[in-house]
């Protein structure tokens, strides 16, 4: 069983930082890419920024320049940097990862979420 745990969400202040991290754990073989997407009220979950096993990095434009996804291959965890965060970045942040663990092929793994909320 693999599991990716969160943590680092709160409440700040607009213009503030908060820096997110998602660890996993359990039987794992291998990590291709890990993403953060984010879900707030009464909308779709979107994809926020990715990086691949090979480095690769890529984000979805509201968030460029502000914030900076990276990853530490012998930790299994991978970081979301937030700055300026604005009121309009408030949401529910989850991690995702595409893993192979030792019985099964690549799959998708989810954490739980972690809630940012941003004051204005």
């Amino acid at each position: 069983q693999v599991q990716l745990v969160e943590s680092g969400g709160g409440l700040v202040q607009a213009g503030g930082s908060l820096r997110l991290s998602c660890a996993a754990s359990g039987r794992i073989f291998s990590i291709n890419v890990m993403n953060w997407y984010r879900q707030a009220p009464g909308k779709q979950r979107e994809l926020v920024a990715l990086i691949t096993s090979g480095g690769r990095i890529s984000y979805t434009e509201p968030v460029k320049g502000r914030f900076t996804i990276s990853r530490d291959n012998a930790k299994n965890t991978v970081y979301l940097q937030m700055n300026s965060l604005k009121p309009e970045d408030t949401a529910v942040y989850y991690c995702n990862a595409i893993i192979t663990d030792q019985v099964m092929g690549p799959r998708p793994w989810w954490g739980q979420g972690t809630q940012v909320t941003v004051s204005s």
